[in-house]
């Protein structure tokens, strides 16, 4: 009888600890074409200014919600003009005004960009880019992959990293 009521009140907290557990705020995307595979948090605006607020200039930025973003390569590619072998890569940027820094970073699992300092040892390549205005602020952040490039858009900003 001890051992069974053990059991229940185990099996009850258990029930209670997992039960609280939240979906993340952002749903999680995975968007693939052309032999490229992003997976990514997917914030949204709601109302606030993203970069140069939420997401300061100059500070490295997960490009994305919850865990950091993440790039797979089927094939060696040349992305924004750097060789690049098959793999998969952790992918940050960094924003500002007219130019961006986008990274591609080959330790996996980090959460956010919070330990990118300690981990920057692994980047494979950085790559700056021009920063486009959108016309009509884009709610969503998204990625697409046409063709030839890596594209982000989010609030008033695209993002397009050339890849060969």
């Amino acid at each position: 009888m001890k051992h069974f009521f053990l059991a229940t009140l185990f099996l009850a907290v258990t029930s209670l600890v997992f039960a609280q557990e939240k979906p993340p705020k952002s749903p999680h995307v995975t968007v693939e074409a052309n032999g490229i595979k992003v997976v990514y948090g997917q914030p949204s605006k709601r109302g606030r200014v993203i970069f140069g607020t939420l997401e300061p200039f100059g500070k490295v930025w997960r490009t994305g919600a919850d865990q950091a973003t993440e790039i797979t390569f089927s094939k060696d590619v040349v992305f924004g003009g750097k060789p690049v072998k098959a793999g998969t890569y952790t992918f940050f940027s960094i924003p500002d005004p007219k130019t961006w820094t986008v990274i591609l970073n080959g330790k996996l699992g980090q959460w956010g960009a919070y330990d990118y300092e300690k981990n920057k040892g692994e980047d494979v390549v950085a790559v700056k880019v021009k920063r486009e205005a959108l016309s009509t602020p884009a709610e969503k952040l998204t990625f697409t992959l046409p063709g030839n490039a890596v594209v982000f858009e989010w609030d008033d900003t695209k993002i397009s990293v050339p890849v060969k």
